[in-house]
């Protein structure tokens, strides 16, 4: 790992880690933000619990364990798209500056929806550095291309050994 990713990495992870930390212990604080958009993806989501304050806790716990895995480079690409999915409905709940009519008050959800903007595009460039490997497209791709290569040489090798037999067999006919 470069010393970039090493560096980069937590202090990208640190907000989710000290916000999914908050909203495990004290989750009823930001239910009434939660409460406009939890139960529509809850029904989008048939496994997910209707309950908003238990929805902010996994929103919470998500954060934590997937801020916690980017932070030490354990499963990089997962643990940022894991934090990226729970960013947005955060953002979409926490952060509707469109609907403030104080002007302080819009001008400081606004920034906020603009640094969670920010931190969903460090998290999906996160989620797609392969570093400096190949990634699983690139891999599928090459390896169907060697597939078929492979295919190709072996069917040559057969129609020339096929052409190889059948001219001894004729040469060793009595005629």
């Amino acid at each position: 790992m470069t010393l970039v990713r090493r560096l980069a990495r937590p202090c990208l992870a640190a907000m989710f880690v000290t916000g999914g930390l908050d909203s495990l212990r004290a989750p009823a604080s930001k239910v009434p933000a939660a409460d406009p958009i939890a139960p529509r993806i809850a029904e989008k989501l048939p496994y997910l619990p209707e309950d908003t304050e238990q929805l902010v806790k996994i929103n919470g716990a998500v954060q934590v364990g997937a801020g916690l895995m980017l932070a030490t480079g354990r499963l990089p690409r997962l643990s940022s798209a894991l934090l990226a999915g729970s960013l947005v409905p955060t953002t979409l709940a926490g952060h509707r500056f469109w609907e403030e009519e104080d002007e302080t008050r819009r001008a400081q959800q606004r920034i906020h929806f603009f640094k969670n903007l920010s931190m969903l595009g460090g998290l999906m460039l996160a989620a797609v550095d392969t570093e400096g490997r190949p990634g699983l497209a690139w891999r599928a791709q090459h390896a169907a291309h060697h597939a078929t290569t492979g295919t190709r040489r072996s069917a040559r090798t057969a129609r020339r050994e096929a052409k190889l037999v059948a001219h001894g067999a004729r040469a060793h006919l009595p005629g």
